[in-house]
């Protein structure tokens, strides 16, 4: 039988509930760390009057038919409308899914796990999942109707974020070293 919920305890690294096991994140190296500030800071700009972001914000999801677990995504945006009426420490692991959820790809990664929380996130009714990979420079964007891949000079827009644009130029550009 199911337990209603895995309760994980906070950790740093953070440990995510991934495949039916405690997965701890991997700590973030330069080029992580650059391009999560990026985007949360472009993410939190948009988002004034309309929702919060957070960077490593932990959120208890349930998939259908399962048990809730942690998800700690890199960057997450959830709606105003969706933390209203939540108290303080409910808003702090919140008990759903980030409306936008971005994960930004590490060398230690694993792909089953990627595509794992992808389809936690889908599940849980995440509009947009956002996954950047360092390496190659791109941003494959999954919703509902399926996935596409930008690669740079073309900017980062979806419906799930109305009126938001990022220049992936702009945002890659936070990997290069000063010269």
């Amino acid at each position: 039988m199911l337990p209603a919920e895995i309760v994980l305890p906070f950790t740093r690294p953070e440990t995510e509930w991934i495949d039916g096991a405690p997965v701890r994140k991997v700590s973030p190296t330069r080029g992580h760390a650059r391009l999560a500030m990026r985007i949360a800071s472009a993410l939190d700009d948009w988002a004034a009057g309309r929702g919060q972001v957070g960077v490593e914000w932990r959120f208890r999801v349930q998939p259908p038919g399962e048990a809730r677990r942690p998800l700690v995504p890199d960057v997450a945006y959830v709606s105003d409308a969706r933390l209203r009426d939540l108290d303080f420490d409910t808003a702090e692991a919140p008990a759903f899914s980030p409306d936008v959820a971005i994960e930004i790809l590490s060398p230690g990664d694993r792909a089953d796990h990627v595509a794992s929380k992808i389809a936690v996130y889908l599940a849980c009714e995440t509009q947009l999942i956002v996954i950047v990979d360092p390496q190659t420079r791109t941003i494959r964007l999954v919703d509902r109707t399926g996935e596409r891949v930008l690669r740079e000079p073309a900017t980062l827009e979806h419906p799930a974020l109305p009126g938001f644009a990022l220049d992936l130029r702009t945002l890659f550009s936070a990997l290069d070293l000063p010269r």
